[in-house]
């Protein structure tokens, strides 16, 4: 018999990265999560942080977290469907569906398992799943976890979404899974026609807006608020881990769908549920992005900021608009290690290699936050212009 762990002796990328001094993981914060943060010992501009709101540091979100600590102790040892609820769980699903228009929403521990409980509870055996070549790893874990047959369109390629909803079966049910954002390249899903084509061929819709709400949309509702479609779209999924400063998913969606998942889906009912002190910081993030609204406004003006600095220096960049603002670096070894010199420089950016990107266009993630300075930017920009080289 082969042993088990062989494979975790073979050599790797990993081995080759560390060894050439390159390797980008793990670097340990000494300090909250914020503008600037103290990194092995260093200070750095933080441009790889997905806290687009800026609210792990807001005075009156960290108080809601310490009170809840307080009130129900650390945490809540079971699942929602045992011993699990609190109060503030239905307090905050509540007020998250009224914020989003939606009937009912339903919390999961993590965002990651809020795409695996979602999608392996709605999709069953004779139906199809339909995902966007480029949307997030847990979208193609939930559909692993279904008993349904997964389907791929060639990113943002409306025809090729046609192509790919005219072969399922007339007897299947079928679900088009979207991110809103794209984590990677930051680009806009094109909802308004994929809506149309959902509607043409009887499928339902649902959108991963981990990394838009908070962003876009009226007040930061998200991807269908963006493009006025919220009753075109049948799931919301997200995370309170990136403008909601906390840990946690959920869907929202209407209440006999979300009733359903309750009790089919298993990542949600073999989980404990969000601790108190999460729970609670979710709550008064969401409190606090409903009575700032515009707070999403200067996330798009320090965003925008941000992508004219670069422009100007002629550093090379994927357009979008939103917070995310990718820059091409194209080789793996070149991307690693200009992210290794920008953070030895004194800015932390996130590198995107394979699998997460196709070969050969690999990039450094740069993504704002609003609570950016415009002075920040400029100097994380300027060391970012040094080390980059300028485009042609």
């Amino acid at each position: 018999m082969v042993d088990l762990f062989d494979k975790c002796r073979q050599r790797s990328r990993v081995d080759d990265a560390k060894e050439a001094g390159i390797y980008p993981y793990f670097h340990a914060l000494e300090t909250r999560q914020d503008c600037e943060v103290v990194m092995e010992g260093k200070r750095r501009i933080m441009l790889g942080s997905n806290n687009y709101l800026g609210l792990t540091t807001e005075p009156e979100v960290i108080e809601a977290g310490i009170k809840a600590l307080e009130v129900y102790g650390t945490g809540c040892s079971g699942s929602r469907f045992l011993n699990g609820t609190l109060n503030m769980h239905i307090e905050l699903e509540s007020e998250l569906a009224d914020f989003l228009g939606k009937e009912a929403v339903t919390t999961f521990s993590t965002g990651f398992q809020s795409n695996l409980g979602i999608i392996s509870a709605i999709v069953g055996r004779h139906d199809v799943v339909i995902c966007d070549r480029e949307n997030h790893a847990s979208i193609y874990d939930g559909c692993r976890l279904s008993f349904g047959k997964l389907m791929m369109y060639r990113h943002a390629d409306m025809e090729d979404l046609e192509a790919q909803l005219q072969k399922v079966p007339e007897t299947y049910g079928c679900l088009i899974v979207t991110d809103g954002i794209f984590s990677m390249g930051g680009d806009i899903a094109k909802l308004p026609e994929i809506c149309a084509l959902a509607q043409k061929y009887g499928a339902r819709v649902m959108v991963d807006d981990a990394h838009a709400l908070g962003v876009i949309g009226k007040g930061g509702r998200g991807t269908a608020s963006h493009f006025g479609l919220e009753d075109q779209v049948d799931i919301y999924m997200g995370t309170f881990s990136k403008s909601l400063a906390s840990l946690g998913g959920y869907m929202a969606s209407s209440r006999e769908a979300v009733e359903y998942v309750r009790h089919v889906s298993r990542p949600f009912i073999f989980s404990a549920s969000i601790t108190p002190s999460s729970c609670a910081v979710a709550l008064a993030s969401l409190r606090y992005l409903r009575k700032h609204p515009e707070r999403v406004d200067r996330l798009r003006e320090i965003s925008a900021y941000h992508r004219k600095c670069l422009r100007d220096r002629h550093v090379r960049i994927i357009e979008s608009e939103t917070p995310v603002v990718p820059i091409y670096t194209y080789e793996e070894e070149n991307t690693l290690r200009k992210a290794r010199e920008l953070f030895d420089a004194g800015v932390y950016v996130n590198p995107v290699i394979t699998p997460a990107c196709a070969e050969h266009e690999c990039l450094l993630r740069t993504s704002c936050m609003a609570t950016l300075t415009e002075s920040l930017v400029e100097e994380a920009d300027d060391i970012i212009a040094s080390i980059i080289p300028h485009e042609e």
